[in-house]
């Protein structure tokens, strides 16, 4: 081969490869910021204003899970505290995982503490979706007891559920927003996945008595991302 036309055989496949490493490098931030469960294309909204579910109205910091209320209310309170946070907040991923520490029984705290951490970024994907000012939050769609758990319930024997156990599927929308450069870019991907809780009736002597739909709260256990009790 011609030594000229060799050497501009080699200076395409060098430009080639460099792009394709270009390539490479782009799919791997896009992918970053979408998460790894994340499948539907992004939308880039550079125009978009503040909406119900925007990042505008992301908290600026973890916020305590309330366990006052009903248990479905509670329920979609660890849902928001499971996948609302900003990692521009200054905060990290163990100080969301807190909030719901909080709210977790005593006998399950362990295994609570690593059903949380799955859902959570680890630290150092933390750090790598911080560089893209990424920030997360969920639309819930459904809160049901999933069939499966009353007809655990059903065939259980007295005392093996304890009383005021229950089981919630939640079905939603996550939400994530971050930069690619300077191109503002969103991602959603549709969540499933169960809450196991026990709530304690609110006590009082005074009538009326006491109700069965509030009082106290607390998380159990949380099913798989994706594979919640139907």
């Amino acid at each position: 081969m011609d030594p000229t036309a060799r050497r501009r055989t080699v200076l395409i496949a060098t430009i080639a490869g460099g792009l394709i490493l270009l390539v490479l490098i782009g799919v791997g931030l896009y992918g970053l910021i979408r998460g790894p469960q994340t499948t539907e294309p992004a939308e880039r909204t550079p125009t978009d204003g503040p909406t119900a579910t925007s990042p505008a109205l992301v908290p600026a910091e973890p916020e305590p899970v309330v366990a006052l209320g009903g248990p479905e209310e509670f329920a979609a309170a660890v849902a928001e505290a499971l996948f609302v946070w900003d990692t521009t907040s200054g905060y990290g991923p163990a100080d969301y995982a807190q909030m719901l520490a909080d709210v977790t029984t005593d006998t399950e705290a362990d295994a609570a503490a690593s059903d949380v951490r799955a859902y959570l970024p680890t630290p150092e994907a933390w750090a790598q979706l911080r560089t893209h000012q990424t920030r997360q939050w969920i639309t819930i769609d459904t809160i049901e007891i999933p069939t499966a758990w009353e007809d655990a319930v059903a065939q259980a024997a007295p005392g093996q559920i304890p009383d005021g156990t229950v089981a919630y599927t939640i079905t939603g929308t996550r939400h994530r927003t971050g930069y690619w450069g300077t191109d503002p870019v969103t991602a959603t991907h549709q969540v499933a996945f169960t809450v196991f809780l026990t709530c304690t009736p609110e006590q009082t002597s005074a009538p009326p008595p006491a109700d069965p739909a509030t009082g106290t709260c607390l998380l159990l256990r949380l099913s798989q991302l994706d594979n919640p009790l139907r």
